[in-house]
């Protein structure tokens, strides 16, 4: 080692002792040591303390170089990660409930074992056993090892701490990941090329004593550290996997460095050639379904009571659920859901078809296209609607006789690698099942895979049921959209209907008369081009065709009135001032001549009725008065502008409730006052739509 490389050693060292040791008595301050004494107390302080050892042994160690001081640096680093063995192993027993603590007995095998190849290795180097190899190689693997599991538990505290409990230990956890990484780092290079990095094992102690304010922090938020550990299914599959990957490659150092041994020329190029296909096959097998099945089945067959997070399964199905809008899309993650709770790789939805008494698959996931159906009242699905029962293929092609008379469709049967049927039912209605492929891996399909399949079905199914009903009522709502436009042409064209039968009922008296003659053609063809607007507005929507513009409501008015005096009845109109307002002037006249109409309709040929038109503010008034029957106010109340509500025998109740909607539309608004036998007021207010007769040029020039 180099002066430069010395001295930073020296300061490393330095710097451990000091901080390690300040920590050491920080915790005995606390009260580390008092009754009653805590496990977790006693075992981080018995890390802190050996690290601090640790560290002045380094620091002897590059002043006075010997092998005892080698022998005591190595042996406190190894008794330090023992005593974080210990320590984290503390905190994941911690309030850890029953059903966790045999994985628990198997990592703390584990590190019992870790923690004891560390001083072997070391005795047997000291002793210069090399019966299997070189002893200072198994050093090496063991300090390499350690990190490893150290990771792979702090993994596990971590994962499994609750939400409030993470706050405590984040530091924690940031400092150990910190050092702990470091030294995967130092130990496996040192692995591979056969010598440390003089660099990195120079700064190893500094490294780790900068790590300490962390340890400090989390141990000033919370005197235990952290509380409510719980281990899931999830983190022990996380952790294995961790642990496995650690293995393998500590395992392919080890054959890499004997490679690289007995290679001769070329064994650095195959050492690195060997380092390169391990991790490709590491990767391969870590992106593997087949792999991560048969480890999550192995975890959950010997470590847990039960097979499944029962939360983390519901939260994540009904996720899968809630974010799909389309029925297809909700389709194809109701099959993948159900399939990923039995390692499934594939899977088909087949749903009732409208209007046909089969179920039809409707959508797929890894599964081959089909267009088979199957009857409801095949014995099939009478089978699953029978308390909705699955059916494993299968144990059935094994035990038939369990299923009793049930009897498996050709299709199914040919269907490749059906496995499960799952009902889909909604109370006692079956709306539907999934067929699921055969499971990646051997899976047992016993009382609580078919307790989770059957409870999440349910609610696939509730949701599938919601999605038809949002479907059906959209598509009644487009059926209603359309009848309510089509009661409107009706109606305009049962008044354009009227209007020619009474022009031909006058034609037999008048037919001879010039004047008459050309009334009618006009009259004939108002109505073609009225015809040829509804036919528009049929085929475009409800909104007329054409922009609103400025509408001149005299001139309407006018018109009005000569249609009604062209039926032999008298409009009086009271006051008739020049406004105008913006709208469809097809429509307005058909609004305002719906109301004089209605007047005249309700009042005898002997009563009156008035139209007033006048500026009332910023709006047109157009007031009609009648003396007719009247409205009462029941009828007014509850009745009045609503679709098909009439007074009329003959008709339809349209007017009254198109009138309603369009003057809301252009911003105006219909009142009406009335009684019975007294006659009905009927008032019109419309925004004005102001002209601009002289431009702004010329007003600033008038000035």
């Amino acid at each position: 080692m180099d002066s430069g490389h010395l001295d930073l050693t020296v300061w490393s060292g330095g710097l451990a002792v000091v901080c390690y040791l300040v920590f050491a008595l920080r915790l005995l301050q606390a009260g580390y040591l008092r009754k009653p004494r805590e496990a977790s107390k006693i075992a981080v302080l018995a890390a802190v303390s050996l690290s601090a050892l640790w560290g002045g042994a380094a620091l002897m160690l590059v002043l006075k170089p010997s092998a005892v001081l080698l022998l005591v640096t190595t042996l406190a680093d190894q008794l330090r990660y023992a005593a974080w063995f210990a320590f984290l192993l503390i905190l994941l027993r911690t309030n850890r409930p029953t059903k966790g603590l045999s994985s628990t007995r198997s990592l703390a095998l584990w590190a019992v074992l870790l923690a004891a190849s560390g001083p072997l290795s070391l005795g047997l180097a000291v002793l210069n056993v090399g019966a299997l190899g070189d002893p200072m190689r198994w050093v090496l693997f063991s300090a390499m090892a350690m990190p490893v599991f150290a990771l792979v538990l702090l993994e596990q505290v971590f994962r499994n701490a609750t939400e409030d409990s993470r706050w405590n230990i984040k530091p924690l956890s940031l400092g150990l990941a910190g050092a702990f990484l470091f030294d995967l780092y130092l130990f496996s290079q040192a692995v591979l090329f056969n010598r440390p990095d003089e660099d990195a094992l120079s700064i190893r102690a500094g490294v780790h004593a900068l790590m300490m304010p962390l340890l400090l922090l989390s141990s000033t938020r919370r005197n235990d550290w952290i509380a409510k550990i719980q281990l899931s299914p999830k983190a022990a599959f996380h952790s294995a996997t961790l642990l496995m990957a650690g293995i393998y490659l500590i395992f392919i150092s080890g054959v890499g460095y004997y490679v690289r041994y007995f290679g001769g020329e070329w064994g650095r190029a195959l050492q690195l050639g060997l380092v390169v296909f391990a991790l490709i096959i590491l990767v391969i097998l870590a992106l593997s379904g087949t792999m991560r099945a048969k480890l999550r089945i192995f975890l959950g067959k010997h470590f847990f009571r039960y097979r499944y997070d029962y939360r983390e399964e519901w939260l994540k199905f009904t996720r899968a659920l809630s974010a799909q809008n389309s029925p297809q899309a909700l389709g194809q993650q109701v099959v993948r859901g159900l399939a990923e709770m039995v390692e499934s790789p594939g899977g088909g939805l087949w749903l009732r078809v409208k209007g046909e008494p089969t179920f039809s698959q409707t959508a797929r996931w890894n599964l081959g296209q089909t267009d088979d159906k199957e009857a409801m009242d095949s014995p099939m699905c009478q089978y699953l609607a029978d308390g909705g029962k699955l059916i494993n293929l299968e144990d059935y092609r094994s035990f038939s006789r369990r299923y009793g008379s049930l009897k498996i469709p050709v299709w199914l049967q040919d269907l490749p690698q059906a496995w499960l049927v799952v009902p889909l039912m909604v109370g006692d209605e079956q709306i539907g099942f999934v067929v699921l492929a055969s499971a990646r891996t051997l899976f047992e399909v016993n009382w609580e895979v078919n307790d989770l399949l059957k409870t999440a079905s349910q609610q696939a199914a509730s949701y599938l049921a919601q999605m038809q009903a949002t479907e059906a009522l959209l598509e009644v709502r487009k059926f209603d959209a359309f009848n309510k436009m089509s009661a409107f042409v009706v109606h305009d064209l049962k008044n354009i209907v009227t209007q020619l039968s009474l022009m031909m009922k006058n034609a037999k008296r008048h037919g001879g008369n010039p004047e008459f003659q050309q009334d009618m053609l006009m009259t004939v063809d108002n109505s073609l081009e009225r015809m040829r607007q509804l036919m528009l507005q049929l085929r475009e929507g409800a909104t007329p065709p054409g922009k609103a513009f400025g509408v001149n409501l005299s001139a309407i008015v006018t018109r009005v009135q000569a249609v009604a005096a062209a039926r032999g009845r008298l409009l009086e109109v009271k006051a008739l001032e020049s406004l105008d307002t913006r709208g469809h002037e097809e429509r307005l006249e058909r609004i305002i001549g719906h109301v004089v109409q209605n007047a005249f309709d309700a009042t005898d040929p002997s009563g009156h009725v008035w139209l007033t038109l006048e500026r009332a503010g910023g709006q047109a008034r157009i007031v009609v008065q009648d003396t007719g029957l009247g409205m009462t106010q029941d009828f007014m109340r509850e009745r009045l502008f609503k679709p098909f509500q009439t007074t009329k025998q003959a008709g339809m109740g349209i007017g009254a409730y198109e009138s309603y909607q369009y003057v809301q539309e252009l911003g105006g608004k219909i009142e009406v006052q009335s009684e019975v036998n007294q006659g009905t007021t009927v008032t019109l207010l419309l925004p004005l739509f102001e002209n601009q007769k002289t431009s702004d040029l010329h007003s600033v020039e008038s000035t």
